[in-house]
């Protein structure tokens, strides 16, 4: 299956290159990048332009604002994966991280995921060559009291479990109280069914969490695409970083306009893929 991992960022080459370096190392090779870029820095596409040993796709638009998710539409329209899989521009995955959701995945079906916020100190460490990602997801167990040391959470989430084993086949993935709600930042569906929702909601103003997940929860249920874990084999770790600058919002309007849509079933984006000019029909 030709999976296309969806990575959402905005001026941060140094996070995008340790990217890049993880999926040097993933054990699924049928996979392109797609870079959704809410900018168009031309040291981003100079050092793509570099990167001759990965498939990449990499679409641009201008920074008037925060409009992650009409970015992320652009590389939606300009991917070629029957498989989509979404992630943020400051999160690492592990070696397995593609592989787990292409083992996980399955027709009418969201698939939802989690991440280890790392501290300020080891993310500091990362960033400047100085300790592998990597280094961490092999000796995960031998590192938890480091990483609590320096403030990281969800350390949960970085216990990794092959989705082919019985463990998780039989224990992690049936956990009844388990959460499956979608974050943004680590998610996977079928390109149809993305398609069939009109892709992310462009309608929400600025930093709104409600196009990245909340709002894409709802309408995929909707559509009638159920919502599944990938907890503990999908694995990412989130680089601490600092608040990206941000317009001011009334958050309670943008709810309710959310809640409206929710209640008249409206599960088909306001403003979404097919308002583009090159839209996928």
């Amino acid at each position: 299956m030709r999976i296309s991992l969806i990575v959402a960022i905005y001026k941060d080459l140094e996070a995008l290159k340790l990217i890049i370096d993880s999926l040097r190392q993933q054990d699924y090779s049928n996979f392109e990048l797609v870079v959704a870029e809410d900018n168009n820095d031309p040291s981003i596409s100079n050092y793509l332009k570099t990167v001759t040993d990965i498939d990449i796709l990499h679409t641009t638009q201008d920074d008037i604002g925060i409009r992650k998710a009409r970015s992320i539409n652009n590389a939606i329209i300009k991917s070629t994966g029957d498989y989509l899989i979404f992630i943020d521009g400051d999160c690492i995955p592990y070696r397995s991280f593609i592989s787990s959701h292409a083992k996980l995945a399955e027709k009418g079906y969201v698939l939802s995921g989690r991440r280890v916020n790392l501290g300020p100190r080891i993310s500091s460490l990362i960033r400047h060559g100085h300790l592998k990602a990597s280094t961490i997801e092999k000796f995960f167990l031998l590192s938890t009291t480091i990483l609590m040391l320096d403030g990281a959470t969800h350390l949960g989430q970085g216990l990794y479990f092959n989705p082919d084993n019985l463990a998780h086949r039989k224990i992690i993935s049936k956990r009844k109280n388990s959460n499956v709600s979608l974050l943004g930042c680590n998610f996977s569906c079928f390109k149809k069914d993305m398609l069939a929702i009109d892709g992310f909601d462009e309608s929400y103003m600025g930093e709104s969490c409600l196009a990245d997940d909340t709002d894409l929860q709802w309408r995929f249920e909707a559509y009638g695409a159920k919502s599944k874990s990938c907890k503990m084999a999908a694995n990412i770790f989130h680089l601490h970083h600092g608040a990206r600058p941000h317009q001011p919002i009334d958050g309670k309007a943008e709810m309710l306009k959310m809640l409206s849509r929710k209640a008249n079933q409206e599960y088909r984006s306001k403003t979404g893929i097919s308002s583009h000019q090159s839209h996928i029909d």
